[in-house]
């Protein structure tokens, strides 16, 4: 970010490649608006994603955003995200966290009265290839990180138990209307082992993290079943094939 010289920085992370030409443009519409300070977009996982981490995606990153200009709490997700530049210069990342650096930022700029914007327009894929331990160590890392954000947060061994169970069973239920139950059947107990066994390992003290932001970070995907009504047929997608072949061309 030091060595960012335009208004704004795009930030994308290093395992994420987008699915749209016209994606930074539609990352960067709502900063029109100069009290937008951040903006981040969907993600989606591709083929080698685990069942668990498509279901986290659809709850952190819905097909419409029902909040673009009025997100109250500061969830946002630095992997597909922008900022305004200004802005951090005066407040800089906490580069000392041992992750969710982008939520500490916007739990400070808020409050400033700087709104952060989700943009599902915006789409990447996001791949993770992860073993159990990396799952594992990934959310210990960012549970670790949560409570210097909020010191007095806790996460007991009940909430380990009980979020570890709704998330297995939401999972099972949207993997058997997807067709896709037996493929899953292991993986999903593993993955959502990993996850809130990592969050549990990390936690350690009380705080007033928002049920809102709880709710985002660890619930389970709603049972409801719906079809995504948007369409982005007028849009270009990127042709990575074209790409590939083109690189072999000119090796």
């Amino acid at each position: 970010c030091q060595a960012a010289t335009g208004q704004f920085i795009v930030i994308a992370s290093a395992h994420v490649y987008p699915i749209y030409q016209d994606w930074i443009e539609k990352l960067l519409a709502p900063f029109k608006d100069p009290k937008i300070a951040l903006t981040y977009g969907k993600q989606r996982g591709n083929e080698t994603s685990k069942y668990s981490e498509h279901q986290i995606f659809a709850t952190w990153f819905p097909d419409q955003s029902v909040h673009v200009r009025n997100q109250d709490y500061p969830f946002c997700n630095n992997a597909n995200a922008a900022i305004r530049r200004s802005l951090w210069e005066d407040v800089p990342y906490d580069e000392t966290l041992t992750g969710l650096e982008d939520l500490d930022w916007a739990k400070r700029i808020m409050p400033l009265g700087y709104r952060i914007a989700y943009v599902p327009a915006a789409e990447i894929i996001h791949v993770h290839e992860e073993t159990p331990k990396r799952i594992y160590n990934r959310y210990r890392r960012e549970a670790i990180a949560l409570k210097q954000i909020y010191p007095q947060e806790d996460f007991h061994f009940w909430d380990f138990l009980r979020l570890f169970t709704t998330n297995v069973v939401s999972d099972y239920y949207h993997a058997w209307h997807d067709g896709v139950f037996k493929p899953n059947l292991q993986s999903i107990p593993i993955f959502r082992l990993m996850q809130f066994w990592g969050t549990y390992q990390g936690f350690a003290q009380r705080g007033l993290v928002s049920n809102r932001l709880r709710q985002t970070f660890y619930y389970p995907r709603s049972l409801s079943r719906y079809q995504n009504t948007f369409s982005y047929d007028n849009r270009r997608l990127i042709d990575y094939g074209s790409s590939a072949k083109s690189s072999e061309q000119v090796y």
